[in-house]
């Protein structure tokens, strides 16, 4: 049930503080989960408003409750956020007012991967299933008993970045069908040296690069950062919460050419290429969660913060 939705927003005050020199207007958070950040972003900035964004149906009713009692300064919609072109066009023709924000927080809540029926968890019996919008799409079953034994490895090379990727695929197509989660991390576990398990359960990244094909995250986010330029105005900025190293690269390259990194001139010398500059680099690096928070929350263990603020008109290299 929805009313159970919790989750543990990451580097809050991080999240707060780089977006409070921002200009009036409405922030998109695109991933709302149970609206944790988006809470704390309209207490702590009354010239904010926050839109909140997502896919999953229990989210999107615990965010609703969670944000209510900040009346027009807030709005959920159940969208996956590669709509965030239309959304930022629908709320600022409604409001008149300019978005002037875009949170990406890439994580998994907990209450997800903690319900079995959701099926994200290895430690208890659930379908597999993993989709975030349960309403259509592709389910893990669909991929753990239909994909060919080389795909499967792919996938959790790629995906769940294991060393095991084809041992793993090769026990999945000999034990199949597989009917439920449980059966499915017993067979990779079986499929791995026993000094591997001792090192954590290794059903961990095959459960990690399933959900992220079945819901074609990797996909999704490059098509979302694309539209991100067309829907900020200078100034505006973009941060991205991560916790997985593809996604993480992904938005590293982005960010890096949207900041003048796509010049292809020599070092030192002066740009001819013409390249773009979108935006500027908040800091180098990605900043991660303090030592208080992980010991609060372990899970906060995993998650790079990255933040570009866009320049208030492409710029080319000089």
């Amino acid at each position: 049930m929805d009313q159970d939705f919790r989750h543990d927003a990451v580097m809050v005050r991080e999240v707060v503080d780089l977006l409070g020199p921002l200009q009036p207007g409405w922030v998109i958070d695109a991933t709302v989960g149970g609206g944790g950040h988006a809470a704390a972003v309209l207490e702590a900035h009354p010239h904010l408003a926050v839109l909140g964004l997502d896919r999953d149906e229990a989210a999107v009713a615990a965010a609703s409750r969670r944000l209510a009692p900040y009346g027009p300064r807030a709005q959920v919609v159940g969208a996956r956020f590669d709509r965030l072109s239309l959304e930022a066009d629908r709320v600022r023709q409604q409001t008149g007012s300019a978005v002037v924000g875009v949170l990406f927080d890439l994580g998994v809540s907990s209450v997800q991967i903690d319900r079995p029926e959701r099926g994200f968890s290895y430690r208890a019996a659930g379908p597999l299933d993993m989709r975030m919008d349960r309403s259509s799409g592709l389910t893990a079953a669909e991929v753990v008993n239909g994909y060919e034994e080389a795909e499967l490895a792919r996938i959790f090379r790629d995906n769940g970045e294991t060393r095991w990727a084809g041992r793993m695929a090769r026990a999945i197509v000999a034990a199949r069908p597989l009917a439920d989660t449980a059966a499915l991390a017993e067979v990779v576990a079986g499929a791995v040296p026993a000094p591997a398990r001792r090192r954590g359960h290794p059903a961990a990244r095959v459960f990690q690069a399933l959900r992220i094909e079945v819901n074609a995250e990797l996909e999704v986010l490059s098509a979302t950062l694309d539209q991100v330029p067309g829907v900020l105005p200078g100034s505006g900025r973009c941060l991205v919460l991560a916790y997985h190293s593809g996604e993480d690269r992904l938005v590293k390259d982005r960010f890096r050419s949207w900041s003048g990194g796509a010049c292809t001139c020599p070092p030192g010398l002066p740009c001819v290429c013409g390249a773009p500059r979108f935006a500027r680099l908040i800091s180098r690096g990605a900043r991660q969660a303090g030592a208080a928070e992980l010991a609060a929350n372990p899970r906060a263990s995993a998650a790079r913060l990255r933040a570009v603020e866009m320049v208030p008109s492409p710029e080319v290299q000089s």
